[in-house]
């Protein structure tokens, strides 16, 4: 990958396991999702209502939308809960020396 695609996000330790942190880079709305196994950046938009999943829950590996209880893995971004029927985008994601980064390219 290429390194000049990757922008810097947060730092880790702004995020608590099981926590998420809500960004924008250029319009682009992401999530950021930290887990027991690491930490995911996904759209932050439900594909089935347009809601801020970032109002939602982060259980496990499935963010739930606050709106109408649709969920989504933030590790792959499939839709995993209905009234959700397609999946989200998602983000690679590398943390070095604690910096969190993402490639939105």
């Amino acid at each position: 990958m290429n390194d000049a695609s990757f922008q810097f996000a947060a730092n880790a330790d702004d995020i608590p396991v099981g926590k998420t942190l809500p960004l924008e880079f250029d319009g682009q709305h992401v999530l950021l999702c930290h887990t027991k196994e690491g930490i995911f950046a996904i759209e932050n938009l439900c594909s089935h209502a347009l809601a801020h999943l970032s109002a939602g829950k982060l259980r496990g590996f499935r963010i739930i939308c606050p709106l109408h209880g649709g969920s989504f893995d933030v590790r792959d971004g499939c839709a995993t809960g209905k009234p959700a029927t397609v999946d989200i985008r998602t983000y690679p994601v590398r943390v070095i020396d604690n910096r969190i980064e993402v490639q939105l390219g």
